[in-house]
């Protein structure tokens, strides 16, 4: 072997060295990207989402989220209002009045909104009672929409035995998911039982059985 094979020879082991080095970077970034979209997926699927408050009683987490299942089940369910849009801001309630095209309440409009679809009057009820960050200004009072706030007014409210006239989270406890959900579906009347049943609602017990075990873990 000459001179110059043996200079050349340390120089294409370096560039092969180089060239896989790099080919394994590109395939370790995609599969990091690739992780990264799919959980980010994951996070914005509806009920699958997570809860954005923290903490708190796992059977009533597992509620609220069953009847997002029913309510929101979109990619971003703190945002959505009814019909299907997406509001930007959510400093307080959006309080816009979608026409309703189908159903018993054709041609009225609804100003449901958020995960729970809380309309206005309801929202401003709830949070007067529960919201844990009230701003008042003389006899104006302000409530936060935010994800955060709308996980805690309802929580507030489902595990309130006097809003209900029973103790939710005991009757979950007992395994009495099918009474809870029809004592809740004159709110909500998505979750059955009620006039405006969806493709979600004969479904609701079994993924309520499904959420409660990703909560209690």
């Amino acid at each position: 072997m000459n001179s110059s094979s043996k200079l050349a020879q340390p120089k294409l082991f370096n560039r092969i060295v180089a060239a896989t080095a790099a080919i394994s970077l590109v395939l370790l970034l995609q599969h990091c990207q690739s992780r990264k979209s799919a959980n980010l997926d994951l996070s914005e699927r509806g009920y699958q989402a997570p809860l954005v408050m923290r903490g708190g009683d796992p059977y009533i987490r597992a509620l609220m989220r069953t009847i997002s299942a029913s309510e929101s089940n979109v990619s971003r369910p703190y945002w959505v209002i009814y019909g299907g849009n997406y509001v930007k801001k959510l400093d307080r309630h959006p309080d816009i009045c979608e026409r309703i095209s189908v159903g018993p309440n054709y041609g009225n409009c609804s100003t449901a909104a958020g995960r729970y679809q809380f309309i206005t009057t309801t929202w401003e009820e709830m949070a007067e009672r529960y919201h844990p960050n009230q701003h008042k200004f003389l006899f104006w009072e302000s409530y936060s929409f935010e994800p955060e706030y709308q996980d805690r007014v309802i929580y507030a409210w489902l595990s309130d035995p006097e809003a209900w006239g029973v103790d939710i989270p005991q009757l979950l406890r007992e395994g009495k998911i099918d009474e809870v959900l029809w004592l809740l579906s004159g709110t909500w009347t998505s979750l059955g039982y009620g006039i405006e049943t969806n493709s979600m609602s004969r479904y609701l017990p079994e993924i309520y059985a499904e959420i409660l075990q990703e909560e209690l873990r």
